[in-house]
């Protein structure tokens, strides 16, 4: 079966596992263990914003990420941030300066 989003694996689930999990009665991780999608070192406050705009599924134009980020990034900050992610390879520069957050 082919998918798009999490949401077409959770229609197929039987309706006794969806019913566990919506109910909290699964098991639940322990913060302390549960996986992180970016290891490494903590990210300084520029990456964290640039994260939290830049999306896995869709890519952004820089011209749009200064648009949406004017207010809390400068132009140069913003370039150093996608330098410093992309080197941790937590973001992809695609071609035509589009970016895409990596998993």
């Amino acid at each position: 079966m082919l998918v798009a989003s999490w949401e077409d694996v959770w229609e197929d689930l039987p309706s006794q596992v969806s019913l566990q999990h919506e109910s909290g009665a699964g098991s639940e991780s322990k913060p302390e263990l549960a996986a992180s999608l970016l290891p490494g070192p903590v990210l300084r406050p520029e990456e964290s914003i640039v994260l939290r705009v830049l999306r896995t599924d869709e890519a952004t134009q820089i011209d749009e990420l200064l648009e949406k980020l004017e207010t809390g990034l400068t132009s140069s900050e913003l370039f150093t941030a996608l330098f410093e992610l992309e080197m941790s390879d937590r973001v992809r520069c695609l071609p035509g300066k589009n970016y895409v957050r990596t998993l």
